[in-house]
């Protein structure tokens, strides 16, 4: 291994990349080498230091995603790394540069190429693990609260699975943006990991109902969004705890189960259900989206949001670092580091 000009690592031709052959369960990846990328017109190498790992990889890798890439690929949609060349027409990053990406794929290896549109600066005030587990679900909270509901100061938020990576950041940004919160998750560390990033009030709700819980800690008027990426048995007790013209932000479905809701509470509540898929929405809102990304940056230097990375592992231990999703143990974001 040697040095480029700007003083970063690199292989002369091969690099590591976490594959999928097939679809199937995290345990049929492999490691292989493949060859260096190469950047074309408007795209950024990025030499990868760190990359995030999302349950949507879980469905990727599976071939149950929305979007399905056939196999053989490397999964992978967001990473932080240093910019290691660049291709013709590249104006905004050189080599050097510290960056997160968000590539459609090709993350989870030590280097992948990224159009320059999809790459930003990292901030100061960000490690890579940090900001490899950035973008994804900060930019989806913080478009869920903005877009998606207008969420203001002075209302009342329920975040469901409140302590892993998506549902952490649900606490801090809608806490960043004046809301109460209500962090609900399944055990007292969890919990205490919520309270840290700012809840309000916290329901443990495989000890007690959630709907009573809601009931209480709102004085019977109920909550006025619902953030929800778990889905499951929890989702028709919260859709229930919205109070008047609630909105019930469908974010994911971690545990597995897709719920379906009875249309006669959302007419008795006049509430909304609200789908959110911030991917899609970014490509078609670029200059939106990068506005609301610049507002996160801004929390972030300010020390208002703190991405908290739980868990981290070196790429080999990819199985490892699975488990992490697939069993809803993850507290905060986890990562896998590349050498």
């Amino acid at each position: 291994r040697g040095w480029s000009g700007s003083g970063v690592p690199v292989r002369s031709s091969l690099m590591r990349a976490l594959v999928c052959r097939e679809y199937g369960p995290p345990d049929q990846l492999v490691v292989e080498e493949r060859p260096d990328p190469v950047p074309g017109a408007g795209e950024v190498l990025v030499a990868n230091r760190a990359a995030g790992i999302n349950f949507p990889d879980v469905l990727s890798i599976a071939g149950n995603y929305q979007v399905k890439t056939p196999p053989p690929f490397v999964p992978g949609h967001e990473t932080a790394g240093i910019v290691e060349a660049v291709g013709e027409g590249v104006s905004r990053f050189q080599p050097g540069d510290r960056v997160i990406a968000t590539p459609k794929g090709s993350g989870f290896a030590e280097k992948c190429v990224v159009p320059e549109a999809l790459c930003l600066p990292l901030p100061d005030a960000l490690g890579f693990e940090q900001g490899a587990g950035f973008t994804i679900t900060y930019a989806t909270t913080l478009h869920a609260y903005r877009q998606c509901t207008e969420l203001q100061a002075g209302e009342t938020v329920l975040v469901l699975g409140a302590a892993g990576g998506v549902g952490i950041t649900a606490v801090e940004v809608a806490k960043a943006l004046g809301a109460r919160v209500i962090a609900a998750a399944s055990s007292e560390e969890k919990l205490q990991f919520a309270r840290e990033a700012g809840a309000d009030e916290v329901i443990n709700y495989s000890e007690t109902s959630l709907r009573e819980a809601v009931r209480e800690r709102t004085g019977g008027k109920g909550v006025d969004v619902v953030y929800d990426p778990v889905g499951g048995e929890q989702a028709q007790a919260a859709l229930r705890s919205l109070a008047w013209h609630g909105r019930y932000l469908v974010i994911g479905f971690a545990c597995g189960d897709i719920p379906s809701f009875p249309a006669n509470i959302a007419l008795l509540k006049e509430a909304s259900i609200i789908g959110v898929w911030w991917g899609t929405w970014a490509a078609k809102n670029p200059g939106e989206s990068a506005r609301n990304m610049g507002e996160l940056a801004a929390m972030v230097n300010a020390g208002t949001l703190n991405p908290r990375v739980s868990e981290s592992y070196p790429l080999e231990r990819f199985v490892d670092a699975f488990s992490a999703i697939t069993e809803r143990r993850a507290r905060g974001k986890v990562v896998l580091t590349m050498a």
